[in-house]
């Protein structure tokens, strides 16, 4: 198993770069947003190149992700790694710090050299009031380059995470071409909603606030192989 992460995310894409990679569901507001390879790749080098020229960061850093299972959470989360940043899993001092504005009030728990909120809107608009002693993630990422080209070596935690992406893609039965629908509030761990399925090039149907009722018709209309609730 590769020990990259970054590699791992373009080898998921490479064959089909418009294929979508993950579309993104929200049952509270009717929200339906797809994201090709292509398209989550753009928002990688953006955050990573955010990241390696304004931020500064150096392999090992650490960042808070306090962001909820969504789309503009693995363009986060896939940049941090990109740039051999360390997830922090609990409070404490970080280099950078990313939160949804209904979670800036726990950002006294994780002091940060810089911070950026996201309004996770479905169309990516910049928030329309920036909480104080935050930048709005989306203003800021957009000026950076399309591209950002992976360090040779992964990150500190790119070993342990792939090894229990890859233990969890076994224990799921996904494939190379599968799409897997996933509950978000059941599944959290990006472990489960997206390495697992970048280990093989599978797709993923992420599900916010998911409806039951609406489960067979989803699956049905989005061709899913696995389901994940």
């Amino acid at each position: 198993m590769a020990d990259n992460i970054a590699r791992v995310f373009a080898d998921a894409i490479a064959a089909d770069p418009a294929r979508p990679l993950l579309t993104w569901y929200d049952d509270a507001t009717g929200e339906r947003t797809e994201i090709s390879g292509a398209t989550a790749a753009n928002w990688v080098a953006k955050t990573a190149n955010l990241l390696v020229d304004e931020v500064a960061v150096t392999e090992g850093d650490l960042v808070a992700v306090l962001l909820p299972p969504h789309w503009q959470t693995a363009a986060v989360l896939l940049g941090c790694w990109s740039a051999r940043l360390s997830v922090l899993p609990r409070p404490g001092p970080v280099e950078v710090l990313f939160a949804a504005v209904d979670r800036v009030t726990e950002a006294d728990a994780w002091p940060a050299g810089e911070r950026y909120a996201l309004a996770l809107d479905p169309f990516a608009r910049p928030l329309r009031q920036v909480p104080p002693g935050f930048a709005d993630y989306v203003s800021e990422v957009r000026v950076h380059g399309d591209h950002f080209t992976p360090y040779p070596d992964g990150g500190p935690d790119d070993a342990a995470l792939l090894a229990r992406a890859a233990d969890r893609a076994d224990q799921l039965g996904l494939g190379p071409g599968d799409r897997v629908l996933v509950d978000a509030a059941a599944h959290p761990d990006p472990v489960d909603w997206l390495l697992a399925p970048l280990t093989v090039a599978a797709s993923v149907v992420l599900c916010g606030n998911l409806d039951p009722a609406r489960l067979a018709a989803r699956t049905e209309t989005e061709k899913t192989t696995h389901t994940l609730t």
